[in-house]
């Protein structure tokens, strides 16, 4: 029920907005060239309305495909690895001119993110890394472009973001007839310029992330269905067709549920180094449970600490040893995780952070994810593929990966118990054929690119076209105040893109986002069962502050 309240006190508030921003574009735009210029566009629209428009498809030869990504080589992250890979099996599988277009941070940005504080001098350097390291993965050498774009490092939001109008480099730069969007909701947030769709004719946008899930775990209900009511506006304005990876993504206009991501030649070569026993006999795993990912609270680190505990509970009743598990990784929460760790007990080792590839990582045979907040989790994905078990939570990010006869899916603390216990005492049996197929990033390819593909029923209708026209008018209306944008977190002096690729320097910003004036600060958040107010010292909202306490745990303190 608050929820649905939030969702409808948010749409309350876009409408008063609209006609706000409705009133400012007409008063203080009407008379632009730029106005002049969407009016003539948007007759030649009209003239079209009464004729069905053609179905479009990306197996059309010598089409030129940009993949717009959020993230580049070397930040190891799902957003820059994902669109790296995709352009590069674009480009290997079919005839497509494919171009991948990636943002360019200054120095003192890279340092932030890129591993071991890695920084480049100039693009060409970073060019040459990501070429390098997509051979290293894949064992390819695919031909295709790589353009950059200006942008900036967030440290509230811990995202990337263009600097100026990305449509106009994709369109002049990249030269580009249709357009995969890697997370368009993110693209577009502070984005002030035309609508993709009026630039390109074929755009289509891929959602990597639960930005709803984030909102409500991070600020309560109230943001959840802000955030949710936006992203589907910005969803709605700027693609012809989304693709979820799963369905815990919310619902989005003209959304088709896709799984279009796979696992790299290499995590398959390992798994098929691990289909026999050794030559002189055997176990052909020698360790026992792992679990990889950025320690950050939601996810899954809260989930897991609370699963482990249960299970040792359960194994000192018995009278046996609590499992053992290896954590992997790096992140803001890091500290926090640890201090819970040791609190509770667990049988739990922190290590630092590796690739997933690394040698060192082979012999584990069960791979544990607890999260719920990930859309697909690219480390099943590739657990699976290097033959492991995967234990996972029933939950629609993990319905694809659920697919697998290697995943062994839990409801509850005592599932997940017994799921442990199997996973460690038998070790998985080699994946058939099919679902090795299915896992490659081939396979992954063939799968986006149908799709992606865009019937003649799929197209905006004339209601839904006038009211995207709308939203655009109104929102980029705000987008294009300095003030605005400002009080939401889009950076100063990022309106326009610099005069040289390497000319924007993040560290002079007059102005700031009230996001960081306000910290430390008071947040409000909506539980299920309380309101309650909460003071984030350092922005790293721990388990302290939620609201709602989850079944999980709930089941497992009745236990």
């Amino acid at each position: 029920m608050l929820d649905q309240a939030a969702h409808q006190a948010a749409s309350l508030l876009y409408t008063a907005l609209i006609s706000v921003g409705a009133l400012a574009a007409f008063i203080g735009g009407a008379r632009t060239h730029a106005y002049k210029r969407r009016r003539r566009a948007q007759k030649r629209l009209q003239q079209k309305w009464g004729k069905p428009r053609p179905a479009s498809s990306l197996r059309v030869p010598g089409r030129r495909l940009a993949v717009v990504s959020t993230a580049a080589i070397p930040w190891m992250t799902g957003t820059a690895v994902n669109p790296t890979l995709r352009a590069a099996y674009m480009a290997h599988c079919t005839d497509l001119k494919v171009i991948l277009v990636v943002p360019w941070l200054a120095r003192s940005d890279q340092a932030l993110i890129f591993p071991n504080q890695r920084t480049f001098e100039r693009p060409a350097e970073q060019e040459a890394c990501m070429r390098e390291w997509i051979k290293k993965r894949t064992g390819l050498s695919p031909d295709f472009e790589i353009v950059w774009y200006p942008g900036r490092y967030d440290r509230t939001m811990l995202g990337i973001f263009p600097v100026g109008d990305l449509t106009e480099i994709v369109e002049a730069d990249a030269r580009a007839d249709a357009v995969i969007l890697e997370e368009p909701e993110h693209l577009t947030w502070f984005h002030h310029g035309p609508r993709w769709t009026d630039r390109f004719g074929h755009v289509v946008g891929i959602i990597h992330t639960s930005y709803r899930e984030l909102s409500k775990r991070n600020a309560g209900l109230v943001m959840a269905g802000v955030s949710s009511l936006l992203n589907s506006w910005l969803c709605a304005i700027h693609c012809h067709k989304v693709i979820k990876l799963s369905d815990a993504v919310q619902s989005l206009p003209r959304e088709v549920t896709c799984c279009v991501h796979g696992a790299a030649p290499g995590f398959v070569t390992a798994g098929a180094g691990k289909t026999h026993a050794p030559e002189g006999g055997g176990r052909r795993f020698s360790k026992g449970a792992y679990c990889l990912a950025k320690v950050v609270w939601g996810k899954g680190w809260e989930e897991l600490l609370e699963l482990l505990e249960y299970q040792g509970r359960i194994a000192r009743a018995r009278g046996e040893a609590p499992a053992h598990v290896d954590a992997f990784g790096d992140g803001e929460a890091l500290a926090s995780v640890q201090g819970k760790a040791r609190a509770a007990g667990l049988a739990l080792a922190f290590h630092a952070k590796r690739d997933h590839l690394d040698p060192s990582l082979a012999d584990y045979q069960v791979f544990i994810n607890a999260s719920t907040s990930d859309v697909v989790a690219t480390t099943s994905v590739e657990a699976l593929a290097m033959g492991k078990w995967l234990i996972c939570a029933r939950h629609a990010c993990n319905d694809w990966a659920a697919s697998f006869s290697n995943a062994l899916v839990y409801r509850t603390p005592n599932e997940f118990v017994a799921h442990l216990t199997r996973a460690l005492a038998h070790e998985p049996p080699p994946l058939p054929e099919e679902e090795l197929r299915r896992l490659g990033w081939e396979a992954a390819t063939e799968r986006c690119l149908d799709a992606a593909s865009i019937g003649e029923h799929e197209w905006p209708t004339r209601l839904s076209g006038a009211q995207e026209a709308l939203l655009w008018g109104t929102y980029n209306t705000f987008t294009g105040l300095e003030p605005v944008r400002l009080a939401v977190c889009a950076g100063a002096n990022t309106l326009h893109a610099p005069e040289t690729l390497t000319a924007y320097d993040p560290n002079p910003n007059p102005g700031g986002s009230w996001l960081d004036a306000l910290r430390p600060r008071l947040q409000l958040s909506l539980g299920s069962s309380a309101l309650r107010f909460f003071w984030a010292s350092t922005g790293d909202c721990t388990d302290d502050w939620r609201a709602e306490r989850r079944p999980i745990q709930a089941a497992a303190k009745r236990s």
